[in-house]
């Protein structure tokens, strides 16, 4: 049985590479040229070197950083330090109303006070309490806060890292995103960022478990091109540059 079964499989991929010869043939015959039957060489591979050396001043990677998040209909601010980043955070609350804010479990983020500074608003640190049904909690937040790991100025974009105390959903879930952006944490290319990914230079056990990009809030468009807003996610998003 087992002998028959596989010549009967072996038949059928000898029939169905025929088939895509013959059908190969017929557009190399149309196209009135000879079929490629060797792999073409690539002699080059990644970005070339040129691309892996450019790159901005601090100065240059604000401005296009700023407008390039800001063109995908993100916000950005500056703030001289965390002090003043804790204010521009809770003026904010105060605008959207929230009574409900989750932030990451990161040091840098309980510095804030926003405890003490948004005193009738329920914050939240993710998965300091093993009972709490966090993804529930990220759900019902109105701002979710969180530290970028790096940003990309060339795309605008912002990277978070997933970790124990830094779950996906505090970016993901909330109505609005606070993401603080260390200055130092910006980068002019994203190649810049990927490259510290590569399993050359970090083995695969220490990689994080989600790597997220962020560009703006959430944009979803059907087939008519019917643009929606926070569907997806967060629909309005804040970057605030610290430092």
């Amino acid at each position: 049985m087992g002998d028959s079964y596989s010549e009967f499989l072996k038949q059928l991929e000898d029939r169905s590479r025929v088939k895509q010869e013959r059908f190969m043939n017929h557009i190399a015959t149309r196209l009135k040229r000879p079929r490629v039957l060797e792999k073409p060489e690539h002699p080059f591979r990644g970005a070339p070197d040129f691309w892996h050396a450019f790159t901005w001043s601090e100065e240059e990677r604000i401005e296009h950083f700023t407008a390039n998040f800001q063109n995908a209909g993100g916000h950005v601010i500056r703030a001289a330090d965390m002090q003043e980043a804790s204010i521009l955070i809770a003026e904010q609350a105060h605008e959207l109303e929230a009574k409900h804010i989750i932030r990451q479990d990161e040091s840098a983020l309980a510095e804030l006070g926003l405890e003490k500074a948004l005193p009738d608003a329920s914050i939240y640190a993710w998965n300091s309490n093993a009972q709490e049904q966090w993804k529930a909690r990220a759900a019902e937040a109105d701002m979710g806060v969180v530290m970028a790991d790096y940003a990309a100025a060339y795309t605008g974009s912002v990277t978070v890292l997933s970790a124990p105390n830094k779950g996906r959903s505090v970016s993901l879930l909330p109505t609005m995103l606070v993401v603080l952006i260390p200055l130092y944490r910006l980068k002019t290319r994203l190649g810049e960022i990927l490259g510290q990914f590569d399993q050359t230079q970090t083995p695969r056990e220490q990689l994080p478990s989600g790597i997220h990009f962020i560009s703006g809030p959430s944009r979803s468009a059907d087939i008519e091109n019917d643009l929606t807003i926070g569907v997806h996610g967060p629909g309005q998003v804040l970057a605030i540059l610290v430092g």
